[in-house]
């Protein structure tokens, strides 16, 4: 193997070459789920570096895995522990951060090292938004990770990240790396003329090819989201009406490059905190707006009580650290605590010592969430966020103040620092319900983390685990995108019982009461996808380089199963 880690040296200099295992461990290590073994991480610095580094992994024959901020929730940007018949390299695409605006504005070219954070903070000064401006943002999470992997965003109006506007590298059915530019750019013919113009950034706007079948959006999805009688959810990871080459591909195609929409900013915004004890009262909101208002919401954000204790107590360090440092400084926090990790491990101390110092720090610190927030907290079971702007605040605020307080509910304007805290709070459940299984060894034996999407015309929406399944247990958590009705249903299972078996259970009820799943985190390794899903796969990528076993699909060269003798895999 050290021809290639040499030759990959060459293309992008020693220092951006990792190999050891403690170097790569943030890399080869997801947020939940990972840690399989890697040649080598490799950070290519410009678009031409990384082609060249694609070159020599195809010609070597390596399994390649893309990978951006290494956020994700199910695994689908890291190796898994076994069962490749090639070695795996890592691309890391973070130094790759150029974004050029185009349209005067109203469009950007993103290279995949781009953060959502970076774009949001680009666009500000000309009031542009990105797709999504709360949630992976918070995170540190990539514009082009959200693109891959069918996020969500927590925007209503904008629906899952989608373009079909893409620079891409794929192996094609006769085994050729083939660079394909449907960026709708002219940027020449020869692959490294094309990435070097995008390096330079040298082209202008009559270098964009205008194609009006063709958008760098979910157009649709805010009529979309509105049809309440509808029998399927609004949008799920498998819906093939926004499955399209980069868009959902999960890391099976190499991205260089995106073309995006970006949306106007509202001048004004207002956050109002309802709570209620009755599940129904809130869908009776949902239905309402969606079906009767003119001004559709920014977000709608529900948390359980669950989710809220969880959140206020092991996503305080999270909470106070974004509170002063900003998200832009989150993936410098994370990779700092997976050295230190990695090197506790080393030394045979474990790997959640870092988990149990900051959580031991923080219990010790005052309460950090406003006082309104922590009564309604112990008032009621149930909290909605609905986040309105400009025209929508006051259609909103007549609407509930014409409805609240009701027999079960009630409602307050946030001032801007509520409002603030309530959406962080809300985006600490992920990192909080980490933490908790981190700290809590002898009594959770693993996380059962699902994210579902149930129809638009479901009524009775909240969960009641049957008592078998219940009992088993520790804690669990729920929270998610409310009016589009994807939930985050997460359970922290008792230590010594079958988490495998208890997902199995909880998805064959939710099978019954017709929810897709995975809702927007991408199947990773953690579910199986679904038929329509693998064919695309295995149409984006014939010979399964890229990311092989995602879906839980084969692992080995050309989509063999187990078992099928490869020369490659024979060879040492």
């Amino acid at each position: 193997m050290m021809d290639i880690v040499e030759e990959l040296r060459v293309a992008v200099g020693r220092r951006h070459v990792l190999t050891g295992d403690t170097e790569t461990r943030r890399f080869r290590n997801g947020y939940r789920y990972g840690g399989g073994a890697a040649v080598a991480v490799v950070r290519p610095g410009t678009l031409v570096e990384m082609w060249q580094v694609l070159q020599a992994c195809h010609r070597a024959g390596m399994v390649i895995i893309m990978q951006a901020a290494n956020t994700g929730l199910t695994g689908g940007s890291t190796p898994v522990p076994e069962g490749y018949d090639r070695p795996v390299v890592v691309i890391n695409t973070l130094r790759l951060r150029r974004l050029d605006l185009v349209a005067g504005g109203r469009q950007v070219v993103t290279h995949p090292g781009v953060t959502l954070d970076q774009l949001e903070k680009t666009l500000r000064p000309i009031g542009r938004e990105p797709h999504s401006v709360i949630g992976s943002s918070c995170i540190g999470a990539s514009v082009t990770g959200g693109v891959c992997n069918n996020s969500g965003g927590a925007l209503i109006r904008r629906g899952p990240a989608f373009t079909q506007f893409a620079l891409y590298a794929r192996v094609d059915a006769d085994g050729a790396l083939k660079l394909v530019n449907n960026l709708g750019i002219s940027l020449g013919e020869a692959p490294e003329d094309i990435l070097r113009r995008l390096d330079e950034g040298t082209f202008d706007e009559t270098d964009i090819v205008e194609a009006s079948n063709l958008h760098a959006s979910d157009h649709e999805y805010c009529d979309h989201v509105r049809d309440i009688s509808a029998a399927t959810p609004a949008r799920f990871n498998a819906d093939p009406r926004r499955l399209y080459e980069a868009s959902g591909s999960a890391g099976k195609l190499a991205v260089f490059a995106l073309r995006l929409d970006t949306f106007a900013a509202e001048e004004e915004t207002q956050v109002f905190y309802i709570g209620s004890n009755d599940p129904a009262e809130l869908e009776s909101i949902r239905r309402d707006i969606l079906g009767g208002f003119e001004n559709l919401p920014i977000a709608g954000e529900y948390m359980h009580r669950s989710a809220y204790d969880a959140s206020s107590r092991y996503g305080k360090d999270l909470f106070v650290y974004i509170q002063r440092f900003g998200t832009d400084k989150v993936p410098l926090a994370f990779s700092l605590k997976s050295r230190f990790d990695g090197l506790t491990e080393k030394l045979g101390l474990g790997g959640a010592i870092s988990d149990r110092i900051l959580q031991a720090i923080f219990d010790r610190m005052p309460n950090h969430l406003p006082r309104r927030m922590n009564d309604y907290r112990d008032r009621y079971e149930h909290h909605l966020l609905l986040k309105m702007g400009d025209a929508g605040i006051d259609e909103a605020r007549a609407y509930l103040s014409d409805r609240f307080p009701s027999a079960s509910g009630d409602y307050f304007e946030c001032d801007e620092k509520e409002g603030k805290a309530a959406l962080l709070n809300r985006f600490s459940v992920g990192g909080a319900i980490v933490r908790y299984r981190a700290v809590h060894p002898k009594t959770v034996e693993d996380i059962v983390a699902l994210d579902i999407a149930l129809p638009r015309n479901t009524l009775d929406w909240f969960e009641r685990l049957p008592p078998e399944i219940a009992e088993k247990i520790d804690f669990t958590m729920y929270c998610g995108h409310f009016f589009c009705h994807v939930l985050h249903q997460e359970y922290l299972v008792k230590k010594g019982e079958d988490c495998d078996a208890i997902k199995h259970d909880i998805l064959s009820l939710l099978k019954e009461r017709g929810a897709e799943y995975p809702a927007e985190h991408n199947v990773g390794h953690l579910y199986e996808a679904a038929q329509s899903l693998r064919e695309f796969y295995r149409e984006l990528d014939p010979s399964n380089t890229f990311n092989p076993g995602i879906g839980k699909t084969s692992l080995n060269l050309d989509w063999r199963e187990p078992g099928h003798f490869t020369e490659q895999a024979a060879t040492p």
